[in-house]
């Protein structure tokens, strides 16, 4: 799973409003609206995962900048909490596999074939 930081929404959209928003960009895992504990006002921010590295570069380059409103959306990938499933690096695989990569090397890899934002 790839998380997304997203920022700059107006506060009172709703998941919904933010699923359709993100939907057409790639396949959403999780979503969290962050809002205030006492009042449930949206603080303005939300975290999102997605399933893969290129459905969070896609929705990274159609939405990152975008205005809403009178504000502009902040989409980025959470560098730090890239999370990967526990065992696929748990063990080291057989030598049928083609050797054994560190997760440093595999979104490495990954990255080098994210689609590139067109220069303007």
């Amino acid at each position: 799973m790839y998380k997304l930081f997203v920022s700059g929404f107006p506060l009172e959209i709703t998941e919904i409003d933010l699923a359709k928003l993100i939907g057409p960009h790639g396949n959403i895992a999780t979503m969290k609206i962050v809002r205030d504990k006492k009042t449930r006002i949206c603080k303005g921010y939300a975290f999102v995962e997605m399933e893969t590295l290129t459905d969070a570069e896609n929705t990274v380059i159609a939405l990152d900048g975008v205005m809403m409103g009178e504000r502009a959306l902040t989409v980025k990938i959470n560098e730090e909490k890239l999370t990967e499933t526990k065992t696929a690096f748990s063990r080291k695989p057989s030598n049928n596999t083609g050797g054994y990569k560190r997760p440093e090397e595999r979104i490495a890899q990954e990255r080098d074939k994210r689609p590139r934002r067109p220069r303007v």
